[in-house]
C-alpha cells in the first residue's frame, strides 16, 4: 500500500478490516450514549453516594464535577493524538479505561477513591467521544452520511443524559448504587472489542508526533480554571484566585508553544474561518447556557419543589429525551441547511425554551416547567446534531479528532463557568422558598438571554467567512468505499 501523502493521511483509512457505515455508526452512537450515562448518572443518587462513603458535605461536589472535569482536561489531547496516532486506537484505549474507572467506582469505599474513579472514567470516555465522528467518516465521508452520524451522535448524547439519572435512581431504590458502575465497566470493555470489527483504523501524518509540552500546559491550564470554578462554589474563596492565577499562566504559555511547536495541538489559524469560530462559540454558549440551568434544575426541583431524585431526573428527561428525538427527527428539517444555519436555529429555540422555564411561584408546579422543557428539548436536539456535524466539518479531514475534541472541550469548559454564576445567583436559604423561587427565576432569563444572544454571535461570526460545510467534503474515501 503506498504510502498517504501528508495532507490526506490521517483521513484515509487502512483497509485491514472491513467495515460498514452502520456498524461503524453504531458503535459511534452506544460508545457516546454510554459517556453520557456516566457523566449524568450520579445526578440521581449523589445523595446516596455522599451518604453510603461518608463523605464531607463539600465532597458531593466534587463527586458530580469529577467527570466533567476530566472530560475537558483530555478531549482536546485525546483528539491530537488520534489524529496523530490513529483514531481506532486511541477509541480502543479509551474503552479500556472508561471501564477501568467504572470498576474503581464500583470498589469505591470513600468518597476519595469514587472521586478518582470518575476522573479515570473521564479520561477514558474522552478518548471515545473525540474519536467517534472521525472513526465514521473513515468509512464514509458524504455530505448525507456526515448529516446522519451527527443526528444520531446528538441523539445518542441527549439519551445517555436522559437515561442516567433514572438508571441510577432505579437502583436506588433496591439499594444497588455500585450496580450501574459495573454495567458501565461491561459497556466500556464491549465498545473496545467490538471497534476493531466495526471500525478501520486510521493512517497517520508522517513527521507528525503528540506536542508533550502542549499537552502538559493545556491540562495544567484548562484544569486549574475547573478547580478554581468548583472552588468559588464551595466558597473556597483562598485557593481559587491562586489556581486562576496560575492557570492563566499556563494557557498563555501553551498559546505561545502552539506557535513554536512543529506539531501543535491547536492550529490557532483555524479561528480565521468563520464557521469554525462560530462552532466553537455555539458549544461555549451551550455549556453555560442549557447545560449549566439544566445541572442545576435537579437539585432545584428536590429542594425547592419537593421532588425526589427519581422524580426530577424523570422531569429532567422530558428535556433530554425529547432532545434525543429531535436530534434524528430534525435531520429531515435541517438538511438543506448550512451547519452555521442549524447551529443558530438550535440556539434560538433552546433560548426560547429556557426563558419558558421561568415566572415560578410558590404555587407553581412541575406542570409549569413542561413548556420550557419541551421545547429545550427540541432544540437541544438541532443543536447537538449541528456541533456533531461541525466539529468534524469545519477542520481539515485529517484534525477530524481535534475538531471533535476542541468543540466538546469548549463545551464544558462553558458549562463549568456557567454553572458556577447559575450557583452563585440562585444560591438561598433552605428555609426561604420565595428566595430559591426568585433564585431560580433569575437563572432562566439569564441563561435564556445568554443563548439567544450566542444564536445572534454565532451569526455575526460566521459572516467572517464563507461557509463550507454545506457542500461535498474532499475526504478521501477509503478503497473498496463509493460515495
Amino acid at each position: 500500500m503506498n504510502r498517504p501523502s501528508p495532507g490526506t493521511a490521517a483521513a484515509r483509512s487502512t483497509t485491514d478490516t472491513p467495515a460498514s457505515f452502520g456498524a461503524a455508526l453504531v458503535l459511534t452512537s452506544l460508545s457516546t450514549f454510554v459517556a453520557m450515562l456516566a457523566y449524568s448518572g450520579p445526578l440521581g443518587n449523589a445523595a446516596t453516594i455522599t451518604t453510603a462513603l461518608t463523605a464531607a458535605p463539600g465532597t458531593t461536589m466534587w463527586i458530580l464535577s469529577s467527570m466533567s472535569t476530566a472530560l475537558a482536561v483530555s478531549l482536546l489531547t485525546a483528539g491530537a493524538l488520534a489524529d496523530q496516532s490513529g483514531r481506532r486506537r486511541i477509541f480502543v484505549v479509551g474503552g479500556y479505561v472508561f471501564a477501568a474507572g467504572s470498576v474503581v467506582c464500583a470498589t469505591a469505599t470513600t468518597a476519595a477513591q469514587f472521586v478518582i474513579g470518575r476522573l479515570v472514567e473521564g479520561i477514558g470516555a474522552a478518548g471515545l467521544i473525540a474519536t467517534g465522528l472521525g472513526l465514521v467518516a473513515a468509512v464514509h465521508s458524504g455530505a448525507r452520511s456526515r448529516s446522519l452520524s451527527a443526528s444520531w451522535w446528538g441523539a445518542s448524547m441527549g439519551l445517555g443524559i436522559a437515561l442516567g439519572p433514572l438508571l441510577t435512581g432505579l437502583f436506588d431504590l433496591a439499594e444497588l448504587w455500585r450496580a450501574p458502575y459495573w454495567l458501565l465497566a461491561v459497556a466500556g470493555v464491549g465498545v473496545a472489542l467490538a471497534a476493531r470489527r466495526c471500525f478501520p483504523e486510521t493512517a497517520v501524518v508522517p513527521g507528525r508526533h503528540l506536542d508533550l509540552l502542549g499537552a502538559a500546559l493545556l491540562t495544567l491550564g484548562i484544569g486549574l480554571l475547573l478547580v478554581a470554578l468548583i472552588e468559588i462554589r464551595q466558597g473556597g474563596l483562598v485557593a481559587a484566585p491562586i489556581c486562576f492565577g496560575v492557570s492563566a499562566v499556563a494557557l498563555v504559555a501553551f498559546a505561545v508553544s502552539q506557535f513554536r511547536s512543529r506539531s501543535p495541538m491547536m492550529d490557532f489559524a483555524l479561528f480565521r474561518r468563520g464557521d469554525f469560530t462560530a462552532a466553537t462559540a455555539a458549544a461555549a454558549v451551550t455549556g453555560a447556557g442549557v447545560i449549566a440551568l439544566m445541572s442545576f434544575a435537579c437539585t432545584f426541583l428536590v429542594t425547592s419543589m419537593n421532588m425526589s431524585t427519581f422524580g426530577a431526573g424523570a422531569a429532567l428527561a422530558l428535556w433530554s429525551g425529547t432532545s434525543a428525538v429531535s436530534a434524528v427527527l430534525g435531520r429531515w428539517a435541517t438538511a438543506r441547511m448550512t451547519g452555521t444555519a442549524q447551529l443558530v436555529l438550535g440556539l434560538a429555540v433552546t433560548g426560547i425554551g429556557l426563558l419558558l422555564l421561568t415566572g415560578l411561584d410558590t404555587d407553581s408546579t412541575i406542570r409549569h416547567l413542561i413548556p420550557g422543557l419541551l421545547v429545550a428539548g427540541v432544540g437541544g436536539g438541532v443543536l447537538n446534531a449541528a456541533l456533531g456535524r461541525q466539529a468534524t466539518a469545519t477542520v481539515p479531514p485529517e484534525r477530524a479528532s481535534v475538531g471533535v475534541g476542541m468543540n466538546n472541550t469548549t463545551r464544558y469548559i462553558g458549562a463549568s463557568v456557567g454553572v458556577t454564576v447559575v450557583g452563585v445567583l440562585a444560591a438561598a436559604p433552605r428555609d426561604d422558598l420565595t428566595a430559591q423561587l426568585s433564585g431560580w427565576n433569575l437563572v432562566s432569563v439569564l441563561t435564556g438571554t445568554v443563548t439567544l444572544a450566542g444564536a445572534a454571535t454565532v451569526l455575526l461570526l460566521h459572516r467572517r467567512a464563507p461557509d463550507t460545510t454545506h457542500s461535498q467534503p474532499t475526504t478521501p474515501v477509503p478503497q473498496g468505499k463509493s460515495t
